[in-house]
C-alpha cells in the first residue's frame, strides 16, 4: 500500500501469453496512432491564469499505438481473459474491494496499447480511475521501463514542488521503476500515483494489456474521452 503498486510475476501461462501477443499482432493494422503534446493531467491546451513553471502548464509529448476491446474477437484470448470471473476475484481481494464488474462500454473494457521504436507515455495520471490493472504481455527490447512516483498526487493540499520535480527529472528519490516482465500483471493506483513508460528502444514492440473493471455496475465511458484515446472511428461505430 505504501508504493500503491502490486506486482505478481508469471500471471498467466506462457501459451496464454503468446495466444495474446498473436492475437494482437494481428490486430495491429485496426490500432490506432496516438500521438498527443500534453500535460501530466492529460490536457493538451494551456491554463494561462497559471505560471507556466506549474505542472499543469508543463507539456510533453507522448505517442503510443491504442487497441480498443472492441477490435478483439469475442471468444479470443484478450476476451477471455478479461471476462474470467476468478481474474475479477483475485483483483478484488488484493484491492479489498467486495466485487468488481466488467465495464459496459464497448471500447474500454480491456485495451493492447502497443509502443515502437521512439514511442512513450510521459508522466501522467489516471484521472477518474481509482486504480489500474495491467498484464505485460511483450517487453521491448531496450527502454520502456515502467516508473511510478507513489503519492505524489494533486490533492487540495499538496505541494506543487514533489510532482514539478519528478516530471522534470529531477525527482530521482521519488521514483520507483517497477521491473516488469512478459506474463506480469501490475495493479497500481494511477489517480494519485505520477507514473510514465519511459522511451522504448529497438525493433521489439512494446505490448500491454490494460482491463477496466468498475466498483458498480453498467459503467460506460464518455464519447469524447473514447474519441481522444481510440480515434474518430469510434464516434462513427457509437451512431
Amino acid at each position: 500500500d505504501r508504493d500503491q503498486v502490486c506486482l505478481i510475476d508469471n500471471f498467466i501461462t506462457e501459451d496464454a501469453r503468446q495466444a495474446m501477443v498473436d492475437e494482437a499482432t494481428a490486430t495491429l493494422p485496426s490500432a490506432h496512432t496516438n500521438r498527443s503534446h500534453r500535460t501530466c493531467f492529460l490536457n493538451q491546451k494551456p491554463m494561462p491564469e497559471r505560471p507556466d513553471d506549474q505542472p499543469m502548464n508543463m507539456f510533453f509529448d507522448a505517442s503510443y499505438r491504442m487497441m480498443a476491446y472492441d477490435l478483439f474477437n469475442d471468444e479470443g484470448p484478450l476476451h477471455r481473459f478479461y471476462g474470467w470471473e476468478p481474474v475479477r476475484k483475485v483483483i478484488a481481494e488484493i484491492l479489498g474491494i467486495e466485487k468488481l464488474y466488467l465495464n459496459n462500454d464497448p471500447f474500454q473494457p480491456a485495451n493492447v496499447i502497443v509502443y515502437q521504436d521512439g514511442d512513450r507515455s510521459t508522466w501522467h495520471f489516471d484521472r477518474g480511475n481509482e486504480f489500474t490493472v495491467t498484464l505485460m504481455l511483450q517487453d521491448a527490447k531496450a527502454g520502456g521501463e515502467f516508473e511510478i512516483a507513489p503519492e505524489i498526487w494533486p490533492h487540495d493540499d499538496a505541494d506543487p514542488a514533489p510532482l514539478r520535480k519528478v516530471i522534470t527529472e529531477e525527482g530521482g528519490d521519488l521514483v520507483r521503476m517497477i521491473p516488469r516482465s512478459p506474463a506480469s500483471l501490475v495493479i497500481f493506483r494511477g489517480d494519485r500515483s505520477v507514473h510514465r513508460v519511459s522511451e522504448v528502444k529497438g525493433d521489439c514492440l512494446r505490448m500491454m494489456a490494460v482491463m477496466v473493471y468498475e466498483k458498480e455496475p453498467g459503467v460506460i465511458g464518455r464519447p469524447e474521452v473514447n474519441e481522444t484515446v481510440y480515434g474518430p472511428r469510434v464516434v462513427q461505430a457509437a451512431e
